[in-house]
């Protein structure tokens, strides 16, 4: 294996906010001859801080990452360090979410059930300046362009998609003011303009239209407490 040091070898950062599967993902790479996990973060805001001090290839994102979300960690990424390719990980293959986060600026999407050796390979790919987005990913796509569907979701601006996925995620409006520092009171506003963009009256509703559409994984949809 080349050395640690070795500028030849791709530099990784891992951001996952489960510490199992960060480990699980740096053993896998580390064993790589041309790559190096050099850091590992439970949160987009964790990242940004690490990125003050080091700089990675490739950042391997999680989607539904804790904190500002996957989304929103992309796009400040891209715009504080745009050399920086991010490779965007979820359980949501479909719906809305792919395409939101190739506009926020990853550079490939894969999903969380690809082979070890497609994952590996998506890396080294987005590396060398190309994109890549796992084959079935890269079908619904297409077919939704050809169909000229259109997800309700994507009425959304960025910031009320951003509240959007953390209602999603169970996290209550104190938490969500706190971590993007706006007042509660935005915050129930943003709410409700989301609600009223997409004809919803309750949170259970909301979940229920995310999973339709693929924006959240049924299996591990939450009942949310209005």
């Amino acid at each position: 294996m080349l050395d640690a040091n070795d500028q030849s070898q791709i530099r990784i950062m891992l951001v996952d906010e489960h510490e199992l599967i960060r480990c699980g993902m740096a053993r896998i790479i580390n064993d790589e001859y041309d790559m190096d996990v050099i850091a590992q973060a439970d949160s987009g805001e964790t990242a940004l801080s690490l990125l003050e001090s080091i700089v990675p290839d490739v950042i391997m994102l999680d989607v539904k990452i804790s904190g500002m979300g996957g989304i929103e960690t992309a796009q400040r990424i891209k715009r504080e360090h745009p050399g920086i390719k991010i490779v965007a990980m979820s359980s949501l293959s479909d719906g809305v979410m792919p395409a939101r986060m190739l506009r926020a600026g990853a550079t490939a999407y894969i999903s969380n059930c690809v082979s070890v050796s497609e994952m590996l390979r998506a890396v080294r790919l987005v590396h060398s300046g190309q994109r890549y987005i796992t084959p079935r990913i890269a079908n619904m796509l297409s077919m939704a362009r050809r169909e000229e569907e259109k997800s309700p979701f994507d009425n959304l601006s960025e910031r009320e998609m951003q509240v959007a996925l953390m209602l999603l995620e169970s996290q209550k409006v104190n938490t969500i003011s706190d971590q993007l520092c706006l007042s509660p009171k935005t915050v129930y506003s943003y709410r409700y303009r989301i609600f009223e963009k997409l004809g919803l009256s309750s949170d259970v509703e909301l979940t229920i239209l995310a999973v339709k559409h693929g924006l959240s994984d049924a299996s591990n949809s939450k009942r949310i407490d209005s």
